[in-house]
């Protein structure tokens, strides 16, 4: 579960987010909407930690994100996928190794790493293009590719920020079809998106953010 408990952020004299308190449960699918700068990239990073509250609670499992030390960090990001517009794929590897890396950085036995990595390639329609240099894939590819690194893993939460903000309609439907396709298993699944025709056909609660206030809830309130 991940609470929100009047949390507020700001950066100078920048409130990105103002007085937000939600709950959102375990295993939920939730898309994230608002204009350019009303304060989704915020909110999901807070739940990265790359970033901590001004002021007010952030909680994932009971557990309070701001008595996470620094020396944990890494730990709790491990539980988490993250996936981004920009895919953020390495193109000095090819696809599998791009994958792989949460992996070989938590320090898996190769074994493990190559069956998880496979499984996730599978799970995305890209095993054949295992030893592919992500560079030559098109965007829709790559943006595969980013959700497999960010499963591989089996993390308990997927947050991802625009994942189809380059992608063409039909290319769109098919990488959300993926994400339901992990929240059926359980994974808790937040996806900050402007395409509002696409995530209003999907039946999933919308969260919508004006100004860094949430001004639509989604029937997910404390």
């Amino acid at each position: 579960m991940i609470e929100f408990s009047r949390v507020s952020k700001r950066f100078d004299q920048h409130e990105a987010l103002r007085d937000i308190s939600l709950t959102i449960p375990a295993g939920e699918m939730v898309f994230l909407t608002g204009h350019s700068g009303a304060g989704k990239s915020t909110l999901l990073r807070l739940l990265m930690l790359l970033d901590r509250p001004s002021s007010g609670t952030v909680k994932v499992d009971g557990e309070d994100l701001a008595a996470i030390p620094s020396r944990r960090i890494a730990r709790y990001r491990r539980s988490l996928g993250s996936i981004f517009q920009d895919h953020r794929l390495l193109t000095d590897r090819n696809v599998f190794h791009n994958v792989a890396l949460p992996l070989e950085i938590a320090g898996f036995q190769q074994r493990d790493i190559e069956r998880r990595v496979r499984a996730a390639l599978d799970k995305v329609g890209l095993l054949h293009k295992e030893r592919v240099n992500p560079a030559v894939l098109s965007g829709g590819e790559q943006q595969r590719v980013g959700i497999a690194r960010a499963v591989v893993a089996r993390p308990r939460m997927l947050l991802a920020d625009e994942p189809t903000g380059n992608l063409d309609p039909e290319l769109s439907a098919e990488i959300m079809a993926l994400f339901e396709a992990f929240n059926r298993v359980g994974v808790t699944v937040i996806i900050a998106s402007h395409d509002l025709a696409l995530i209003s056909r999907l039946r999933h609660p919308i969260l919508t953010l004006k100004e860094g206030r949430l001004v639509q809830a989604g029937g997910l309130v404390p």
